[in-house]
């Protein structure tokens, strides 16, 4: 692609995320997968714009405001209308990109691939942002950091004195990890595999399963990913999967498996040994999760659509389980660096409602958990009322089960030494360089854990 059809290219994939409610990866999987013309270069060139001026979207639009745009602050609560995303892409070339004015101008010729010409405005506007930085003294700190007015006031209250370095860390690009699966490989073997494909990668500074590429190279079309030595997992998710302490001959339900990534690192960690159950509310989820775990070698996992938190096959199957995690619906603030539209478009219930759908699926889900069994409730939140008010209210309302010290105990049983966060798991950006995680992990009285998974007694 020429550069001018590249810019036409970033525009008018923009527009079709602002104006499709689907989370911003899938969009672009598709509207990429619809032009198969485009080489790969070109491909991660677009995504690349897309996503950065999604991650810029509010210090963008400040400009644009200051600046004569105008349409850009109109909706300061979520994404604009697809119409923003031209002046969006414009000012991000002249801010961030190092274009001057008359460069941008030149390859908007309204020729064929190529953007339509320039209006007067775009010009004035473009002329006002040149040697502009893009976070002046004066930007207020939520438009310097990105942060949505729903989410400031529970931030700062969460986060007290980290609310800046954390949502600063959060404004970044995340890295591309990956996890050794240790049923087909060690993580020697990949990392010379990578080496060998040209591809520079180094282990990661806590997960020992961990493998953090230097670059965003393309990771599925590597043998390593298509045998199944490997999967795309941000090294907390990793850590998170370690904290469940699942052991050979357990037995385990994810209640809210998803997609299956965190089953299929438990899963490993069993050595194929015992039984694993994935569930979800959502079918489809889990028959994407089938050809992951086929990859994988993994043989000990199961699928169970429920039909709501409550469903009646959890009440049959009362204290059965060893481990039972629940990776509990939340808002996902944690992974605002791999999903920045998420920060400006929530798809999925408010907060409150959130709140109240964790506490029922975290009631329903320890009926699960065998006496001497654990319940590790997950999110990947950074707030307090998702996090360590969701387990005291638990802890308030179920006194059979009692909390454990999850960073003692990845120690112990991983050799993870993780700076002191406990007694819960609480993994961010700024402080770990992970996506933002939390764990906490309550056991049930009655019974002691089995280390085997053989009975009592």
């Amino acid at each position: 692609m020429t550069p001018a059809a590249r810019l036409d290219g970033a525009i008018a994939l923009l527009a079709e995320v602002i104006a499709t409610a689907r989370p911003a990866d899938a969009v672009v999987s598709a509207w990429l997968r619809n032009r198969r013309y485009i080489g790969a270069q070109d491909r991660r060139a677009l995504a690349a714009r897309v996503y950065g001026v999604l991650r810029r979207r509010a210090r963008l639009g400040w400009w644009i405001a200051h600046t004569g745009g105008g349409p850009i602050a109109a909706a300061p609560d979520g994404l604009p209308g697809p119409d923003a995303a031209r002046p969006l892409v414009l000012a991000d070339l002249v801010l961030v990109g190092d274009r001057t004015p008359a460069a941008v101008a030149a390859l908007c010729t309204g020729g064929r691939y190529a953007p339509a010409p320039l209006s007067e405005p775009e010009r004035r506007m473009l002329e006002r942002l040149a040697g502009r930085p893009l976070v002046p003294p004066e930007m207020p700190a939520a438009v310097r950091l990105e942060c949505p007015p729903w989410a400031e006031a529970p931030l700062r209250a969460s986060l007290g004195d980290r609310f800046a370095a954390e949502l600063e860390a959060l404004t970044a690009e995340a890295p591309v990890d990956l996890r050794v699966n240790r049923l087909k490989a060690d993580r020697a073997q990949v990392l010379a595999a990578l080496d060998h494909a040209g591809i520079d990668a180094a282990a990661t500074p806590w997960s020992p399963l961990g493998v953090r590429l230097a670059d965003r190279a393309a990771v599925t079309p590597l043998a390593v990913f298509r045998d199944g030595w490997v999967e795309l997992q941000d090294e907390g998710s990793q850590l998170l999967a370690l904290v469940v302490d699942a052991r050979p001959g357990h037995q385990l339900i994810d209640f809210c498996a998803g997609a299956g990534g965190k089953t299929l690192a438990i899963a490993a960690t069993m050595a194929n040994r015992g039984r694993v159950i994935a569930c979800d509310v959502l079918a489809g989820r889990l028959t994407r999760a089938a050809e992951r775990l086929r990859r994988a070698g993994v043989h000990n996992v199961e699928t169970r659509t429920l039909s709501s938190a409550r469903d009646p096959w959890v009440k049959r199957h009362k204290r059965g389980f060893d481990r039972v995690l629940v990776d509990a619906p939340c808002t996902g603030i944690g992974a605002w660096r791999r999903n920045p539209d998420a920060r400006w478009r929530p798809l999925g219930p408010g907060l409150a409602a959130l709140v109240a759908l964790q506490a029922e699926i975290l009631d329903s889900a320890a009926r699960l958990v065998r006496p001497g069994g654990r319940l590790i409730y997950a999110t990947c939140s950074l707030l307090a009322e998702e996090n360590a008010d969701q387990v005291a209210r638990f802890l308030a309302c179920h006194p059979a089960f009692r909390r454990r010290d999850a960073v003692a105990d990845l120690a112990a049983h991983a050799g993870i030494a993780l700076p002191a966060t406990g007694p819960d798991l609480h993994l961010s950006p700024a402080r770990h360089g992970t996506d933002g995680f939390f764990a906490s992990v309550l056991a049930r009285d009655g019974g002691t854990d089995r280390p085997d998974g053989a009975e009592d007694g």
